[in-house]
């Protein structure tokens, strides 16, 4: 048989010796549903109160990655699995892990807008978000009425390029005294709205493990962590074909973009349609969450391929890439979230104002985004050719 020659620079997944088969696979699934086990009992010991402890709320994070990696095996490697369990598991495995980022996500959502209006107002008048704090208005009011003044949100890491040129000229001194007369109205009003769901999205997560359907998940998992449903001739089959075809969707998908727009800093796109009326997500955000979803698969069926080290110089380019695509999500989310706010009954025109304005600030941050993903993307494209 002719050997084959391999491109010497050539910087995708290569296992040293023979191709990886089904039995890398079965050792790569029982080591994630080991972990999927071990942060289920962290998150048992440590507690599930009302406010969470770090430690629980960093078992529920190692519960998440867990249950996102083996569903990714399931959906890339299905070929080489029981159709039937894989059908069954997946959607279980996508309710848990979208079940507990709900929390987090509500949690960074506040911070993140809180963030954004103090930048754009340069006030403190609005109250900060602080880890644990429970939903009730009382909390509130003895902040307030305690005479101390909210703390200034933690900076968060901007996604806008170094090279981009400055984001805004300073606005004129009426227009900044109408934002800070609206910023603190307006944070308030997102710290009433967000704490809310967030609340309710812990109270959901804490019913959830402690559902039937939960303990039949984990049942499952539990089983996968010693017995893997490999078909019979998958144990000696190859893994990289599937592997590759992951990739090549996220290749077909990245293709579709506007990556040509996107690579030129603010040019507005992000923006269209940003004053429409309609409460649907902007359609044009979607193929960018979807190759966001497509660039995990890749990333997990590589580790599944190299096992946790792989290629390092790959591996980081890959993961600027995700980077960029998650502040993309959560910078569209939390425009969303502002517009959400503006549309609440008989709000002060001020903070209808400032709630605009960060509605605009943040649909910026997802032009920035997509420019950061391009330039990542770029680096990899070139890396591997």
């Amino acid at each position: 048989m002719a050997q084959r020659h391999l491109d010497p620079t050539d910087s995708r997944p290569r296992p040293v010796g023979t191709a990886p088969t089904g039995d890398a696979l079965a050792g790569y699934l029982r080591d994630q549903a080991t972990e999927f086990l071990r942060a289920l009992r962290l998150h048992r010991e440590t507690g599930s109160g009302a406010n969470g402890s770090e430690a629980s709320a960093e078992a529920a994070r190692a519960l998440r990655r867990s249950a996102r990696r083996i569903s990714a095996s399931l959906h890339t490697f299905q070929p080489l699995l029981d159709s039937d369990w894989c059908e069954t598991m997946r959607p279980e495995l996508a309710w848990v892990s979208g079940t507990l980022a709900m929390e987090h996500a509500y949690t960074a959502r506040l911070e993140r807008l809180l963030t954004a209006l103090h930048r754009l107002s340069g006030s403190t008048a609005f109250p900060a978000q602080a880890p644990g704090r429970d939903a009730t208005a009382g909390s509130r009011a003895d902040a307030h009425a305690s005479g101390r003044a909210p703390g200034a949100a933690p900076a968060l890491p901007s996604t806008a390029p170094r090279d981009a040129g400055p984001r805004t000229a300073p606005a004129p001194a009426s227009e900044r005294g109408n934002l800070t007369v609206g910023a603190a109205k307006a944070g308030a009003l997102l710290d009433r709205q967000l704490t809310l769901a967030r609340t309710r999205a812990h109270s959901t997560a804490l019913q959830a493990l402690g559902s039937s359907r939960f303990h039949a998940v984990a049942d499952k998992v539990a089983v996968l962590a010693s017995e893997v449903p490999l078909l019979t001739t998958a144990a000696a089959s190859d893994l990289r074909p599937h592997a590759t075809a992951a990739e090549e969707r996220l290749t077909d998908a990245v293709t579709a973009l506007p990556l040509v727009t996107a690579g030129h800093p603010y040019n507005a796109a992000a923006l269209v349609h940003g004053l429409s009326p309609d409460t649907v997500p902007h359609p044009q955000d979607a193929p960018w969450h979807q190759v966001r979803l497509l660039l995990r698969l890749h990333r997990y069926a590589r580790e599944a391929l190299t096992g946790p080290k792989g290629n390092a110089a790959v591996d980081l380019r890959l993961l600027s890439a995700g980077q960029a695509l998650n502040q993309h999500r959560d910078a569209s989310e939390a425009a969303a979230a502002a517009a959400q706010a503006a549309r609440t009954p008989r709000i002060a025109p001020a903070t209808a104002y400032a709630l605009g304005v960060l509605h605009a600030d943040q649909r910026h941050e997802v032009e920035a985004a997509r420019f950061a993903f391009q330039q990542a993307w770029q680096k990899e494209t070139v890396g591997a050719s």
